[in-house]
């Protein structure tokens, strides 16, 4: 399991790893997407463990399939991937690599190891650009079978399974690799299920005829208050170049829905609300409230429901993931959702709207299980204490 921060600066969500020989400690901001774990290796890295993967090698095939590039002595050239940084919306070519990662286990607490890890090696400052002071790379949680949690699972006969749980402030979120062990509030046995759906084309490499390794899920429809809210419909599908759809971030720190879904959700959200106050908007929110008129907690705040493949099937977004309090002044809260324009998807669910909700994405199984608002349960994800078993 690996332990998770909010970053108060950039809102990015870290975690730690040790890498190399000798171990050291190493910080990576979380994404719920790319091919595999990458780190800067331009400034002092040293590993005696730390090995080139060659093109033609098992190494290069697990991590790039089509989208290698190899280098001009072909089959035995070094293998190339493109390094990505999902803040920056940046990436550059670099080499693949092997090393050691070492990670605490969620079987009796003790650090485990994983000798010939794959990893992708950023060699230019440029691709750090954005991240979180002290963050020297990204822990890739995508669908390749090179990101980090296939390559743990098969290391150590776990099921193709994650879950995160990320809390709102300093306090530790988690990513849990494998099944959810047994805990005091064991909300992982009455998760609701959706299937996850795959995106055909990779819009982050650039290659085309790849699939993404982004998670995507099928929302039908969105309610507030109960009201389904009117918008073109099919925005919500995936289309042929990979534009529309929801997918989930932890990339963007609020939901970014295409502008003509995000005017009628503020437009019903603010219906819903007639004694609410609005004062001027702050940046990047569009619309805002005077918070002496609610409380983030309180009934007068809507709810939003993202209806998915059945009018029964609802994530809920409650006032603690939809009202942002912003700066120092406790009377203004912005409703959570910033307008995205034209993007390449059309929601795009960012991490403030996740927070305190437990996830599990089933990559076997291809279903996403989520508990909707722990506050409901009386409980939050900086509370999970794990039985060890």
């Amino acid at each position: 399991m690996l332990p998770v921060q909010k970053d108060a600066a950039t809102l990015q969500y870290v975690t730690q790893i040790m890498r190399r020989t000798p171990l050291v400690p190493v910080k990576l901001t979380v994404h719920l997407g790319g091919v595999g774990l990458w780190v800067d290796c331009g400034k002092g890295y040293v590993s005696s463990t730390n090995k080139t993967a060659r093109c033609g090698s098992a190494q290069c095939n697990l991590a790039a399939g089509r989208a290698k590039i190899c280098g001009p002595s072909g089959g035995n050239g070094i293998c190339g991937l493109s390094t990505y940084n999902p803040i920056s919306n940046t990436g550059i070519i670099d080499s693949l690599r092997i090393d050691v990662v070492s990670i605490e286990s969620t079987t009796n607490g003790r650090a485990v190891t994983v000798p010939k890890f794959i990893f992708l090696c950023g060699s230019d400052p440029f691709v750090l650009r954005g991240l979180a002071t002290g963050v020297t790379g990204i822990a890739a949680l995508g669908r390749s079978k090179a990101a980090l949690p296939s390559q743990l699972a098969a290391a150590f006969s776990f099921h193709r399974k994650f879950a995160i749980c990320l809390s709102p402030s300093s306090s530790n979120g988690i990513i849990i690799i494998g099944d959810v062990p047994n805990n005091n509030v064991d909300v992982s046995k009455s998760l609701t299920y959706t299937p996850l759906i795959i995106n055909p084309v990779e819009i982050e490499s650039g290659f085309l005829g790849i699939p993404s390794n982004e998670y995507l899920i099928g929302v039908k429809s969105i309610k507030v208050s109960g009201k389904a809210i009117l918008f073109n419909a099919k925005l919500l599908s995936v289309d042929k170049n990979g534009y529309g759809g929801t997918k989930i971030s932890t990339a963007v720190p609020y939901t970014v829905p295409e502008t003509s879904i995000y005017s009628a959700l503020v437009q019903a959200f603010v219906n819903a609300m007639p004694n609410v106050a609005r004062v001027a908007p702050v940046p990047p929110f569009g619309v805002c409230f005077n918070s002496r008129d609610f409380g983030i907690g309180s009934k007068s705040v809507p709810q939003i429901d993202l209806v998915l493949q059945s009018n029964e099937v609802l994530w809920s977004i409650l006032g603690a993931n939809s009202i942002v309090q912003v700066g120092n002044d406790d009377n203004v809260s912005c409703l959570g959702f910033v307008d995205g324009g034209a993007p390449g998807t059309s929601i795009v669910i960012g991490g403030y709207q996740l927070e305190n909700n437990l996830l599990q994405f089933d990559l076997a199984s291809s279903r996403l299980g989520f508990s909707n608002s722990l506050l409901l349960r009386r409980t939050f994800c900086s509370n999970f204490k794990f039985t060890f078993i």
